[in-house]
């Protein structure tokens, strides 16, 4: 298959994109034009869904701040995605040194890291505590985010890496 890909033309390699991501959506892969966001929400969803062990996540609906899902007890997640060192950011959360306390606006933050190759590599989990211990103020957009360390690593919950 990859071979009779790189014998297309650039407009025809483009016209599979569309065709390609159409499915994607078509079978609910991909719900945005957040390709990378959607794609860690699936992986992570369908891997905790059909983990034993692991508490069984549905998507939150649409448009609902600060979470991606939902366990069947209620806990909220907040799932990032990266293929790099760092997550996206965490918006609608206090500033640094901010006098009000801090209300978990979810129980749970899942990782997901995603290889060159769009495969599914890492899943770890953190919970509230442990995001605000290793969450980092990212000024120019004024939201927090998470740097991947080997520290955080060894702190968090791993929940599956690739074989």
């Amino acid at each position: 298959m990859m071979m009779e890909i790189e014998k297309l033309t650039d407009e025809k390699l483009i016209e599979a994109y569309g065709f390609v991501i159409n499915q994607l959506k078509k079978r609910k892969i991909i719900r945005s034009k957040n390709f990378l966001g959607d794609l860690g929400e699936y992986y992570a969803i369908n891997y905790y869904s059909r983990t034993v062990g692991l508490p069984k996540l549905q998507f939150a609906p649409v448009g609902t701040q600060n979470i991606d899902a939902i366990s069947i007890n209620g806990e909220r997640y907040s799932i990032k995605s990266t293929t790099g060192k760092t997550t996206g950011v965490f918006y609608g959360l206090n500033e640094p040194n901010s006098i009000m306390p801090e209300p978990p606006r979810f129980e749970y933050v899942i990782i997901v890291i995603i290889n060159e190759n769009y495969l599914l590599d890492k899943i770890i989990e953190l919970n509230w505590g442990q995001f605000l211990k290793y969450r980092k103020w990212h000024s120019r957009v004024r939201a927090w985010n998470l740097s991947i360390t080997q520290k955080l690593i060894n702190d968090a919950k791993i929940i599956y890496l690739r074989p």
